[in-house]
């Protein structure tokens, strides 16, 4: 039973990938579902395995943007009018310069300090 209900879950996380990523049409979308029912198991697992690879990848670029957003909204509240070049170069940031820019934010006392940063 415990296999049933992986596949089951497995199929319905592929089958959102789909309906999220590929816009199916009624015919494609029967296409779609006879081709899940003839996956084996171990294939089905394999094809999740890489889903959630993308998955987490996702996340991990989410995290990075939101906190680059954040970090651009603090420094826009800080300095009021923050230029286009400091806010693409904060977003172009990689994770963990924007923590360390996270934790000097407010040491940060002009532009030039900020420019500096990065």
């Amino acid at each position: 039973m415990n296999t049933l209900l992986r596949l089951a879950y497995k199929t319905f996380v592929l089958t959102g990938f789909f309906e999220t990523y590929l816009k199916l049409n009624e015919e494609e979308e029967k296409q779609l579902e006879a081709e899940i029912g003839k996956i084996d198991t171990k294939e089905a697992e394999k094809m999740m395995e890489i889903t959630t690879s993308w998955e987490r990848k996702g996340r991990v670029e989410g995290r990075v943007e939101g906190q680059a957003d954040l970090l651009i909204r603090l420094l826009k509240k800080k300095f009021t009018n923050v230029p286009t070049e400091i806010e693409n170069q904060v977003k172009a940031l990689p994770a963990e310069k924007l923590q360390q820019l996270a934790e000097a934010i407010f040491d940060l006392e002009t532009f030039e300090d900020v420019k500096a940063f990065l």
